[in-house]
C-alpha cells in the first residue's frame, strides 16, 4: 500500500517538475484546492495589513509577475541546474514568486508605510529587469516578429471586445479592470496560438491540449479564454458584496493570464 502511494505521487506530481512535462488531471485538481486554500490565506493577510487592491497595487504585483516569468524563462533556458532548477518550474515557482513578493510588500510597508506602493513596484521591477539582462546577455533574440504578432493580436481582440461591449451596452466589460483582465488571457491565447501554429511549441496544460488536439490550432484558446472568463467577471461583479474580496479575486485572475503570457511571449522571443 505505502509503495502504491508513493507511486501515485512520483507518477503525478514528483515526475511531472523534475521532467518539466507539465500538468496532469491529478496535479491540476489539487493545484486549484491549494490555491483557493492560499486565496483565503492570503485575503486575512491583506486585511490585516489594510491592503487595497486598487490600481496602484495592480501595477506593482504585475511587476512581479513579470519577474516570475522571465524567471521560468531563464530555467527553460537551462541557466539553472539540477536541484536549483526544480524550484523554477511550476507550481513551485508561484511559491517562490508569492514569498518574494510578499517580502518585498512587507519591506515596503514597514519602510515607507502607506506610501509603499512606488518602492513595492521598483523592486519587483528591478528583478525582472535583471532576469530580462541575463537572458540578453546568455540569449539571442530570434523571433522579435512573433513577439510582435502577440502584441497586436491582443490588441486588436481586446478592443475588439471592448468595443463590441459598447455597441451591445454590456457594462461590466466597458470597465478598466474588467477589460484588463479579460486582455490578459487574450494575451496569454495570442501567445498560445502563435506559439504553437507557427513555431511548434506545445502546451502544458491538460484541457489546453486537448483542445489543440482536438482542433488542430492554438486559435481554439481565443474562444475558450471568452467562455469562461466573460461569465466569470460578470458573477464576481453581480454576486460578490464584499469589494475587498472581489477585488482580490479579480487581481487573481490577472494573475493567471498574465503569468504565461509573459513565459510564452519571453520564451518565443529569445527562441527558448
Amino acid at each position: 500500500m505505502l509503495s502504491e502511494i508513493q507511486e501515485f505521487i512520483t507518477t503525478h506530481y514528483v515526475d511531472p517538475i523534475v521532467n518539466d512535462a507539465g500538468y496532469n488531471i491529478v496535479n491540476t485538481l489539487t493545484w486549484a484546492v491549494i490555491l483557493g486554500i492560499c486565496l483565503i490565506g492570503i485575503f486575512k493577510v491583506f486585511k490585516h495589513l489594510r491592503i487595497t487592491v486598487d490600481q496602484r497595487f495592480a501595477a506593482g504585483v504585475v511587476c512581479y509577475v513579470l519577474f516570475g516569468s522571465s524567471l521560468r524563462v531563464l530555467e527553460d533556458a537551462d541557466i539553472f541546474a539540477p536541484p536549483l532548477q526544480y524550484l523554477f518550474i511550476t507550481p513551485i515557482i508561484y511559491f517562490v514568486v508569492f514569498f518574494v513578493t510578499l517580502a518585498a510588500l512587507l519591506l515596503s510597508i514597514k519602510i515607507y508605510g502607506s506610501r509603499y506602493h512606488v518602492p513595492f513596484a521598483a523592486i519587483g521591477l528591478g528583478l525582472a529587469s535583471a532576469n530580462i539582462g541575463v537572458l540578453l546577455c546568455s540569449e539571442d533574440i530570434t523571433h522579435p516578429e512573433a513577439a510582435l504578432l502577440i502584441a497586436v493580436l491582443t490588441a486588436i481582440s481586446t478592443a475588439s471586445i471592448y468595443i463590441g461591449a459598447g455597441f451591445a451596452k454590456i457594462k461590466f466589460l466597458r470597465d478598466r479592470f474588467n477589460i484588463m483582465l479579460l486582455g490578459s488571457h487574450l494575451f496569454d491565447a495570442s501567445s498560445t496560438m502563435v506559439g504553437i501554429d507557427r513555431l511548434g511549441y506545445h502546451g502544458k496544460h491538460v484541457v489546453e491540449n486537448y483542445l489543440v488536439d482536438l482542433t488542430g490550432t492554438g486559435a481554439v484558446m481565443y474562444p475558450l479564454k471568452l467562455i469562461v472568463f466573460i461569465p466569470l467577471l460578470y458573477l464576481i461583479d453581480s454576486e460578490f458584496d464584499e469589494i475587498e474580496l472581489r477585488d482580490l479575486l479579480k487581481l487573481v485572475i490577472l494573475v493567471l493570464g498574465l503569468s504565461p503570457a509573459c513565459r510564452n511571449t519571453i520564451r518565443i522571443l529569445f527562441g527558448v
